[in-house]
């Protein structure tokens, strides 16, 4: 009897043999076994409610994504459910960095730096090349004091450069194959050749060193698809709602389906699991409040930090790098970011809606204002393009100012079957995904160690062939060269699908109304293969058009709104409806962006409902587990 290949392309296999019972189809590709569909969300909603899992992972940032792929890799049965969209919460809105943690040598935590520079080198030279890449930072030397200065001068040469040098040899050593090239040190005009727009009052020299540079949310995404190209069920817009208890021990979680009609019977089931991880963010303190029924305590708190970023034109400031400077509060970052330049970030409690953290006036001026302290022109709110906001999530307790809290992650299991995993940093993911699945296969009595060091994600392989034929590859498929290097830097060798795409439809080879820099195949890509069920997660997170943009994605809107409802099947009602609720979403962001302080911001933001309608985004239901993820 034929066997029946699902829309995951993988088809039943003797339990107990590894990768839960299944196994891919040999004609089925990797990258086709990765892909997000609608269908694929359909048979993995009904797997969800008729199988038992070995690993069920709630929250699809960085980390659940990271553990999802871990558990994965190591033949375990997995899913994933993610209240709203990858990437959803903090794990889009970070400072787009790959980097090492430069001040936590300052900070004497070398271990932190160790670790961060490993994963470094792995993300940039064999996990995800095509994700991350090098971008030059300098250090600027500030000049004071005319001929007085000069010994001071030579001491903050000497400390910083000993600071950068140790960040080279700890790479060197650790960085699981470097990938970035090595810190120099210029004079005043050596780096004012580079960066033209500091004022050169301020300016005594520089030191140029380089971190890694990654789409955040793409490379969620990514991890997402690479977890389910090994079998795992992945399902977005899907709300845990509760635990499922025998005695003391947790066998499940009750899920909540946001994208079912409205009073469906289906619209809430049970996902049967031997284990339940929670990767849940600034959301992991909902998880202990779920606990609270039965007397236990996680034994840490998670502590919410805003971190606010400011997008402007490349043309704004003139610099073939980034800059990083030290403010009285934190450290500021200008990094270039294609056409544009991203300044951040802010590090301030918050203590308000965390599925949507707003940025105020104050915000947005503290920004300019510390950023203008060192460039020759200053920069003006005329000047930005987008904003946005974003919550660290900080195990709390370490110290009472946010920027100087712990970035070391914990993994604790509070009640058997269950583990918390939380803190650390974007960087590290992988480090913390393998350590709470490592706490997982051990209750389950499984003996493969984590494989993930080792694992190229989809559009990985072969990536370097690629771009250096990349002539070649445009010259088949009759697109320009700048076409093929841009899919190839967002999607890697994945670009061939996108290419068939065009080649199919040469419609989708044009660029996206309002947003020439993407292609509108992107956009039909996003719903075909990368699980996105709303305009929202297009225009925010497959593409960053919303923050690129002054338009902040209004002029796309209709053209991918067509596009996604070609692929999904939305009617014209349906079509309108995303387009309506993606204006309220600028509209509100915009109102936010006016208000003087944290609670009148987040009243504005507010004032957009979510476009997957449920009020549990704010916890106005009381039952939500989590509402978005790292």
């Amino acid at each position: 009897m034929a066997l029946t290949v699902r829309p995951d392309g993988y088809v039943p296999r003797a339990a107990g043999d590894g990768y839960g019972g299944r196994v891919r189809d040999p004609n089925v590709s990797r990258s086709e076994a990765g892909q997000l569909s609608a269908e694929r969300r359909a048979d993995d909603l009904r797997r969800l409610r008729a199988e038992r899992f070995d690993v069920l992972v709630i929250g699809g940032g960085v980390t659940g994504a990271g553990a999802a792929l871990d558990a994965a890799s190591r033949g375990l049965k997995v899913a994933l459910v993610e209240a709203r969209d990858h990437a959803a919460g903090t794990s889009s809105r970070s400072s787009k960095l790959i980097h090492g943690g430069l001040r936590y040598l300052e900070q004497l935590e070398f271990h932190l730096v160790h670790e961060a520079l490993t994963e470094r080198g792995l993300l940039a030279t064999r996990l995800a090349p095509h994700l991350v890449r090098p971008v030059p930072i300098l250090v600027p030397l500030p000049a004071e004091g005319g001929a007085r200065d000069l010994p001071r001068r030579f001491f903050r040469r000497s400390y910083y450069g000993a600071g950068v040098a140790a960040y080279d040899v700890f790479a060197g050593l650790f960085g699981g194959g470097r990938g970035m090239p090595l810190h120099r040190h210029l004079t005043r005009e050596g780096a004012h050749r580079i960066f033209p727009s500091l004022r050169p009052d301020k300016l005594a020299g520089a030191i140029r060193y380089y971190d890694g540079q990654v789409d955040d949310a793409r490379l969620v995404v990514t991890l997402a698809r690479t977890a389910a190209s090994l079998g795992a069920t992945v399902v977005t817009s899907a709300r845990a709602v509760g635990l499922i208890r025998q005695a003391r021990e947790v066998t499940g979680v009750r899920v909540r389906d946001l994208e079912a009609p409205a009073g469906s019977p289906d619209a809430e089931f049970e996902v049967r699991a031997r284990t339940v991880i929670a990767a849940t963010g600034v959301w992991s303190d909902d998880m202990s409040r779920m606990l609270n029924d039965v007397g236990l305590r996680p034994g840490f708190r998670v502590r919410a930090s805003k971190g606010v970023h400011l997008v402007v034109p490349r043309s704004a400031i003139t610099g073939e790098a980034g800059l990083i400077l030290r403010t009285a509060t934190s450290v500021l970052f200008v990094i270039p970011w294609g056409g544009h330049w991203i300044i951040g970030t802010t590090d301030t409690d918050w203590r308000l809606d965390r599925s949507h953290p707003a940025a105020t006036a104050k915000d947005i001026d503290y920004l300019l204002e510390q950023v203008n302290t060192v460039l020759d022109r200053p920069l003006t709110t005329d000047d930005i393009e987008g904003v946005y906001a974003g919550l660290r999530p900080l195990l709390a307790g370490e110290a009472d100012s946010t920027s100087k809290l712990s970035r070391e992650h914990a993994v604790i299991e509070p009640m058997l079957g269950l583990l918390l995993v939380a803190g650390g940093k974007y960087t590290t993911y992988r480090v913390m995904a393998s350590d709470v699945v490592d706490r997982a296969v051990h209750r389950l009595g499984w003996t493969r160690p984590s494989r993930t060091a080792d694992l190229p994600l989809l559009g990985a392989d072969g990536y370097a062939a690629m771009w250096r034929d990349r002539a070649d590859l445009a010259r088949r498929h009759g697109v320009p060269v700048g076409v093929v290097e841009h899919l190839l830097e967002r999607y890697g060798t994945l670009t061939l699908d996108l290419l068939a795409l065009v080649d199919a439809d040469p419609l989708l080879g044009t660029p996206l109304a309002g947003a020439p820099e993407y292609l509108a195949a992107e956009v039909a890509y996003a719903a075909r293969a990368e699980g996105a069920l709303h305009l929202e997660d297009v225009l925010t997170r497959r593409t960053r058009i919303s923050i690129e943009t002054s338009h902040r994605g209004l002029e796309s809107a209709e053209h991918a709104a067509e596009l996604m409802g070609a692929v999904l099947g939305w009617d014209e009602a349906t079509r309108a409806r995303e387009v309506a609720h993606y204006r309220a979403r600028v509209e509100a962001e915009r109102q936010s962006q006016l208000m003087p302080d944290d609670v009148a911001a987040d009243a504005a933001r507010l004032g957009a409902p979510d476009v997957r309608g449920f009020a549990a985004d704010r916890g106005a239901d009381g039952d939500s587990v989590a509402s978005s993820s790292r």
